[in-house]
C-alpha cells in the first residue's frame, strides 16, 4: 500500500488570519497530504463516524426554531464515509440531536440513511433516545421506558440498528443505580439485535450530569459495567464519551469478552485505538466526521501491522480534535461543520439552530492552522478561498 502523497502545493499558498494578540498575520500553508478517497486494504477495528447533517441555507425558516436539511448533501456525506470503510453513527449529538435536530426529523434522517446504506453494504447504527419526551413532562421511570420503547420500535421498523443514547429525562428522574438498571434491563430485553450503549459525559451535554444515578464517576462506572455485563447478549458494545483515557481503559478491561469498547474520547483516540497488550478500543467518534480519509488510511495501516504508519497519520490530527472539542465541548459541532465546508462537502457554513455562531473568529483561525498542519485540507486552494470568505465577514480582508 502506498503512503499518502506529500504535496508542496500548500506551501505556495497564504492568507491573512488573526492571532491571539489581535494582530493579523500572513499564514503560509504547509505541504499538504493526500489520502485515498476509498478504503485501501482492510480494517481490524470497527470504526464509526458520528456524522453531521447539512443544513439547507436557502430554506425559508426560523433557524433557531426549525430544521431545514439538505438531504442530498447529507446523504452524499454518508456515502463518502461508507466508501472509506467507516460506519455511520446516525442521528447522534454530532448531528445536533436534541440540540436543534428534533425526533421527527431524526427519524427521517435515520430512515434515509438506512435505505442509502443498503446498496453500498454500509454499516449504520442509529441513536434511540427519549428526546421527544420533554424533560419537564417526565414524571416516572415508566415514562422514560415508554419513550425509549417508542424510538426503538420506530428505528427497528425501518430496519435500523440501535445506539441506546443517554436520556436527559432519565438523568432527571433516576435517583440511584436501581432506577437505571430497571430502565436499561427492560429496554435491552426487548431489542431485536445487540445495541451499542452510549454514555455521554456532561461536558458534551450538561443535562446529563449525574448519569447512572451518581456524580461519582467510579460508582457510575460500576453501575454501567454491571448493566452491560448482565445484558451482554443484547449489547454489541459501549461507547463512553468522558474525555478520560484511563477511565475508558479501566472499563474496557472490566467488560465481558464479547462486548466491544468504542472510544468516544476525542482527546486521546489514537492511543486508545492502538491499544496495549491487554486490549484496544474500537471507535465511534465525532472527529472521524472531520478527518474521515485520514482515519480510514491510518486504520488500514494499523490492520496491515504498520503501527508507526498509523501514528504518523492519526497522531497529527489529535491537536485539531482537542481544539474542536475544547470547552465548552458541546459547541464542537461548529468545528465539524466548518471542516466539511473547508473540504468541499457542502457549499456554505450554515448550521441548523444557527450554531455556526458558537465559536469565535480566533477559534476558526486556529482550527484552520491545525487542519493544515495535519494535512487535512483536501483541496488547499479551495480551503483558502473559503477561509478568506469567512474571515471577510468578520472584518479581515484578504
Amino acid at each position: 500500500m502506498n503512503k499518502p502523497v506529500q504535496s508542496t502545493t500548500g506551501s505556495s499558498l497564504s492568507l491573512k488570519l488573526p492571532t491571539a494578540d489581535r494582530s493579523i498575520e500572513t499564514y503560509r500553508l504547509a505541504a499538504s497530504r493526500s489520502f485515498p478517497a476509498k478504503l485501501e486494504g482492510t480494517l481490524n477495528r470497527v470504526a464509526f463516524s458520528a456524522a453531521h447533517v447539512v443544513a439547507d441555507p436557502l430554506a425559508e425558516c426560523d433557524p433557531w426554531l426549525n430544521q431545514a436539511i439538505d438531504w442530498d448533501k447529507t446523504i452524499a456525506f454518508r456515502e463518502h464515509v461508507w466508501d472509506l470503510g467507516l460506519g455511520v453513527a446516525e442521528a447522534m449529538d454530532t448531528a445536533q440531536r436534541g440540540m436543534g435536530l428534533d425526533w421527527p426529523t431524526s427519524l427521517e434522517l435515520i430512515t434515509r440513511s438506512v435505505a442509502a446504506a443498503k446498496p453500498r453494504n454500509g454499516l449504520v447504527f442509529s441513536g434511540a433516545g427519549t428526546d421527544h419526551l420533554a424533560v419537564e413532562d417526565a414524571r416516572s421511570i415508566d415514562d422514560v421506558i415508554k419513550a425509549y420503547e417508542q424510538q426503538f420500535e420506530a428505528i427497528e421498523k425501518v430496519g435500523g440498528r440501535i445506539i441506546l443514547m443517554a436520556s436527559r429525562a432519565l438523568a432527571k428522574i433516576g435517583k440511584n443505580a436501581d432506577d437505571y438498571a430497571k430502565v436499561y434491563d427492560r429496554i435491552l430485553s426487548q431489542s431485536q439485535n445487540p445495541v451499542i450503549i452510549h454514555w455521554l459525559g456532561d461536558m458534551f451535554d450538561p443535562a446529563l450530569t449525574g448519569y447512572w444515578g451518581t456524580s461519582d464517576l467510579g460508582k457510575a462506572m460500576d453501575t454501567a459495567t454491571d448493566v452491560i455485563n448482565r445484558n451482554a447478549a443484547k449489547v454489541d458494545g459501549v461507547k463512553i464519551s468522558l474525555l478520560d483515557a484511563q477511565r475508558e481503559i479501566d472499563m474496557r478491561r472490566r467488560l465481558v469478552p464479547d462486548v466491544k469498547m468504542y472510544t468516544g474520547d476525542d482527546f486521546n483516540y489514537a492511543e486508545l485505538i492502538a491499544g496495549d497488550d491487554k486490549g484496544y478500543s474500537h471507535a465511534l467518534l465525532g472527529i472521524f466526521d472531520a478527518i474521515a480519509p485520514a482515519a480510514s488510511y491510518a486504520l488500514s495501516r494499523l490492520a496491515a501491522g504498520d503501527e508507526a504508519g498509523f501514528h504518523d497519520v492519526l497522531g497529527p490530527t489529535v491537536p485539531l480534535s482537542r481544539h474542536i472539542f475544547k470547552a465548552p465541548t458541546r459547541f464542537y459541532k461548529t468545528g465539524i461543520v466548518f471542516m466539511a465546508y473547508l473540504n468541499g462537502h457542502q457549499d456554505h457554513f450554515t448550521m441548523i439552530g444557527g450554531q455556526e455562531s458558537t465559536r469565535s473568529t480566533q477559534h476558526l483561525a486556529e482550527l484552520f492552522r491545525l487542519a493544515d498542519k495535519a494535512g487535512l485540507l483536501a483541496n488547499p486552494e479551495l480551503a483558502v478561498q473559503r477561509m478568506q470568505s469567512v474571515m471577510a465577514t468578520r472584518g479581515i480582508e484578504a
